[in-house]
């Protein structure tokens, strides 16, 4: 098996960090700045695992990983981004993402991170057992009350708080209440890392 990281951002820095980053902890790794040389290079080889860039100039890492069909690419996608804010979690893991990382994290965690990512996907293809995100359950959803899980799926929608608040029609700081109990329930950090517990749930079970 390949130990082949590819990262894919226009931002030089980014990419020499993550570049050492890798190489240190034993993958070899190809960096790329722009959509293009990249998407010809994933077409004629199977990496371990991308890291894309949210945030490209030209095409995005949203329409990279469409172009790419990151639904059915023999390896998992992860997209990093700085900013982290629900809309694009969401649209990047229906977009066939395997998982979301924020850049602002440490090093060790991003390393295992990717890590558990290339496992769990290794282990997922060896068993045939399905790599999309589909969420039958989530951990602490049992805990839950009627309108918190009304409330989730609103999240897990990318509704923003007033469109949860008019879609339910409750208040916007009903919504914000709801939201943070949905929080302490799931044991999420923030709403990036309550979007990753909702999208990715089940898979490791």
């Amino acid at each position: 098996m390949t130990n082949e990281i590819l990262i894919v951002d226009d931002d030089y820095h980014v990419h020499e960090a993550l570049t050492l980053l890798f190489e240190k902890a034993g993958y070899r790794t190809v960096s790329f700045t722009d959509s293009r040389s990249f998407v010809r290079h994933a077409r004629e080889r199977t990496p371990a695992c991308v890291l894309l860039d949210i945030r490209m100039p030209g095409a995005s890492g949203l329409e990279i990983l469409e172009e790419i069909d990151a639904r059915a690419y023999p390896a998992p996608v992860l997209i990093l981004s700085g900013q982290g804010d629900i809309p694009d979690v969401v649209r990047a893991m229906r977009n066939g993402a395997f998982d979301y990382i924020e850049k602002c994290l440490s090093a060790d965690t991003i390393v295992a991170r990717v890590g558990e990512a290339i496992s769990t996907w290794t282990r997922l293809r060896a068993n045939n057992e399905p790599t999309s995100l589909l969420s039958p359950t989530i951990p602490g959803y049992s805990e839950l009350t009627h309108r918190e899980r009304d409330v989730l799926r609103q999240i897990a929608a990318a509704a923003s708080n007033k469109e949860a608040a008019r879609n339910l029609g409750i208040s916007h700081r009903t919504v914000e209440i709801h939201r943070g109990r949905i929080m302490y329930k799931l044991r999420a950090k923030n709403s990036v890392d309550l979007m990753r517990i909702v999208m990715r749930a089940g898979r490791e079970a």
